[in-house]
């Protein structure tokens, strides 16, 4: 129950997050978005801080939970390699499309959420270097690297308002190199 009720929290915090923005957000705005009072609030986050980090907490979780997912199907590796790196493109345009500021949660330069965000970073880069390290890449590029450019490609699609539209032949083309061998999206 006390989980269920975080959540509401957490959500009434997004909710006050996209309006107002992280500066501006207050308890007040949160517990009034929810339909109860400040200190209601306060049973379950100590501050406004700790309702944001857990918000940040609970979306790159949601989202490194799907790229784990894909890691593990029973799929080619190049699907499984662009099921991770869409597990992150997913999570910064949906924020970023929901409100100028519900993007501020992936500031990796805060000091709010930059170690959620360098530690989400980190594990999908993990997660990478695995199917890599499975797969095998030619000489040119050890696992590690490998990792590193697709987290890099992803950066970039997410910086440019066709990213998602990109984000498949742009995948090809990478997984391709560092695979050695073609690689095409099925038909689907």
């Amino acid at each position: 129950m006390a989980t269920d009720r975080l959540d509401e929290v957490l959500d009434a915090t997004y909710d006050s997050l996209t309006r107002y923005g992280v500066r501006r957000t207050t308890m007040d705005d949160i517990a009034s978005t929810m339909g109860v009072s400040r200190s209601a609030v306060y049973q379950y986050v100590r501050n406004k801080d700790d309702a944001f980090r857990k918000l940040a907490e609970r979306l790159h979780a949601e989202a490194l939970a799907r790229a784990r997912q894909a890691a593990a199907e029973d799929a080619p590796i190049a699907e499984r390699i662009r099921g991770v790196l869409d597990a992150k493109l997913d999570l910064v345009l949906r924020l970023a499309g929901d409100s100028p500021h519900s993007a501020e949660l992936l500031d990796e330069k805060t000091r709010l959420f930059g170690d959620i965000c360098h530690g989400f970073t980190g594990s999908l880069r993990r997660i990478l270097v695995d199917l890599f390290a499975e797969a095998g890449t030619p000489a040119s590029a050890n696992p590690g690297e490998a990792a590193d450019i697709c987290i890099a490609l992803v950066m970039g699609l997410e910086s440019v308002s066709d990213g998602r539209d990109l984000f498949v032949p742009a995948t090809d083309a990478l997984l391709t190199g560092l695979l050695g061998s073609p690689v095409t999206t099925p038909a689907g």
